[in-house]
């Protein structure tokens, strides 16, 4: 029996492996790109709540493009509600030099919140 074997009806190559032929598959070669923490947690979530998302982008070869492109949303949305919240309740760099503390707390309750809206409208979705 021959090592490899080619199919005419599908296109594949078939590799002997013990009594049976098996496919010769590779996933498409996709661009390698860092993937930033809101990118993770997108992926932690599609791993176990949403598997065949998970499988099917995989498979397909644009699972790192996606995850690069929800972590670029997500990074510019932060952005955006940070300055919106920091408008809004009147949080300046005036303040920072008077009371850095307050300041402190200010922001770390400005970034929570807008952690938690990033987790609700894109990252768990």
């Amino acid at each position: 029996m021959d090592k490899y074997i080619y199919d005419n009806k599908n296109g594949l190559w078939y590799e002997l492996q013990g009594d049976y032929y098996i496919p010769c598959l590779i996933l498409p070669a996709e661009k390698e790109q860092p993937i930033g923490l809101w990118g993770q947690r997108h992926l932690r979530y599609l791993k176990e709540y949403c598997r065949a998302t998970y499988v099917t982008l995989l498979t397909s070869g644009r699972l790192n493009t996606y995850l690069v492109d929800i972590d670029k949303q997500a990074q510019e949305r932060m952005e955006r509600l940070t300055e919106q919240m920091k408008r809004a309740q009147g949080i300046t760099e005036h303040l920072k030099a008077e009371n850095a503390l307050e300041w402190k707390q200010r922001m770390d309750n400005i970034r929570n919140c807008a952690t938690e809206i990033i987790d609700r409208e894109i990252i768990y979705t």
